[in-house]
């Protein structure tokens, strides 16, 4: 699988935060946010909103004198022992505070083996997960999930996907020529959400957006009912520019 690979916003935040965390970790007994600054090469506005994240997030501390140390997220992650088990954890956190920011449910799906796999998601009374009527690994023509994971792939990965997927009509809105999706995927600009607008179901609208670490291509997702559609894009925005604590923990 080859991948078509455009870095995001939330790209370029994660990898300026691993640059602070980087720096944080050398100084065992901290450091200032002058020092950081100087460091990391960041500016002072720049610097001031990934050090807010990165304290919520659990990755660094204030020690009394202000200075900057390693906080208990970080250390969790960087263990070996049951890494898997903290960073799912860690992932869940920060899904279900995406849920409440974008007052949406909220879906982690990566792109393993060639098929569409939702690895968690952040549900509740009032942000009800979509109803999975038809399997995600079938209908990635249809879905925002779908659409973005195969946005990240290249011209061929995305027609072997089709070639093992019939595009089958979900909804009127369901788009069933694979000509016609792949234009559409390989004009959707690398920066912008990509939308489900009642194509999987009807009275569900969703918006997608990449979070692709080295080799492994994923999307955050989002779904609402028809009557909250006049959200979608803003809660779509909300989610692309808070996405990068999830990039930054699969990258650690």
């Amino acid at each position: 699988m080859a991948l078509k690979h455009e870095p995001t916003a939330p790209y370029h935040s994660a990898q300026d935060a691993l640059r602070v965390l980087e720096t944080v970790a050398r100084h065992a007994t901290g450091v200032t946010d002058t020092e950081l600054a100087r460091h990391t090469r960041l500016g002072p506005e720049r610097l001031t909103a990934l050090l807010r994240m990165l304290r919520r997030e659990g990755y660094v501390e204030q020690d009394t004198d202000g200075a900057y140390v390693t906080g208990a997220a970080l250390a969790r992650l960087a263990s070996a022992h049951d890494r898997e088990g903290a960073l799912r954890e860690k992932l869940q956190h920060t899904l279900d505070r995406l849920r409440d920011s974008v007052g949406a449910a909220v879906y982690m799906s990566r792109y393993v083996d060639g098929e569409v796999k939702v690895t968690q998601c952040a549900v509740g009374p009032a942000t009800p997960a979509v109803n999975e009527w038809v399997d995600f690994r079938y209908s990635a023509h249809a879905t925002a999930i779908g659409k973005s994971l195969l946005t990240q792939l290249d011209h061929n990965a995305r027609r072997d996907h089709l070639s093992r997927h019939k595009m089958a009509r979900l909804t009127s809105r369901t788009i069933t020529s694979d000509k016609l999706l792949l234009s559409r995927l390989e004009s959707q600009p690398a920066t912008v959400p990509v939308l489900d607008l009642q194509e999987y179901a009807v009275g569900t609208v969703c918006a997608a957006v990449p979070i692709t670490a080295g080799a492994s291509v994923g999307c955050l997702a989002l779904s609402l009912p028809i009557e909250h559609a006049h959200r979608l894009r803003q809660a779509a925005d909300t989610l692309n520019r808070n996405a990068a604590p999830v990039l930054l923990s699969l990258a650690i």
